[in-house]
């Protein structure tokens, strides 16, 4: 039943018109409701209608937070990114049912965003209690791997978010801080709810966040931006 739904999942996204989908990471093709589609350095243009400054969410997840943000930064434009399909229908569908025209989401491998977007399109890159990868150092979304492929999409003003429960990646991130040229530490915060008063993006919570909140984990923010 559960890999039943997941394609029937899978089949009603691709008439979604806020879901874009590449298949193959090794042909990194952006498939949309209407078949293969030209975006990158084109997202504002020719998904929003617009020329609103674009932010990220990396790990997406069920796009709890691109939801979020986008209900409280209407003149932004989000878009929410992870592999998982089943878990962007439910944020696509939520956005859908909303009317929040200002999110949509992308199923793709966040190792090919440079593929995705073009140079300096994105102004604002949230990362959302990802996998940590505890044993694969490259893999963690806060790596020199992957700063150096946010670097050349970011735009000279903009903000990097990490928001995580793992303390293994905070504390790697924190290095990283000290290592990485060119970074700027803006805010480091090591127990979010300690804190007598909470940035309003801060208090939109995930279905992970409130599973580690339950378990009594202390979640971590750190903001930053990298040298241009």
């Amino acid at each position: 039943m559960a890999r039943r739904n997941k394609l029937m999942k899978f089949a009603e996204m691709l008439d979604f018109p806020n879901v874009y989908q590449v298949f193959d990471p090794t042909q990194p093709v952006i498939l949309g409701n209407h078949g293969e589609i030209d975006l990158k350095g084109k997202w504002a243009q020719k998904h929003f209608n617009n020329n609103k400054p674009i932010c990220l969410e990396l790990a997406c997840g069920r796009g709890e937070y691109s939801l979020g943000l986008a209900r409280l930064f209407p003149d932004t434009n989000f878009i929410g990114l992870d592999v998982k399909g089943a878990r962007i229908w439910k944020g696509a569908t939520t956005a859908l049912n909303e009317g929040l025209s200002n999110v949509a989401f992308l199923r793709t491998r966040i190792e090919i965003i440079e593929h995705l977007f073009a140079e300096e399109e994105i102004s604002e890159i949230w990362i959302t209690f990802p996998d940590p990868f505890i044993h694969k150092i490259n893999r963690r979304l806060t790596s020199p791997n992957f700063l150096n492929r946010y670097k050349s999409l970011l735009q000279k003003e903009h903000t990097i978010h990490l928001k995580t429960d793992s303390i293994d990646l905070y504390e790697y991130t924190m290095e990283v801080m000290q290592s990485y040229p060119g970074i700027n530490l803006m805010m480091n915060i090591a127990d979010i709810y300690s804190e007598p008063d909470i940035w309003e993006p801060l208090k939109i919570k995930t279905y992970y966040e409130y599973m580690h909140l339950k378990a009594s984990k202390k979640i971590t923010y750190v903001r930053f931006s990298l040298a241009k």
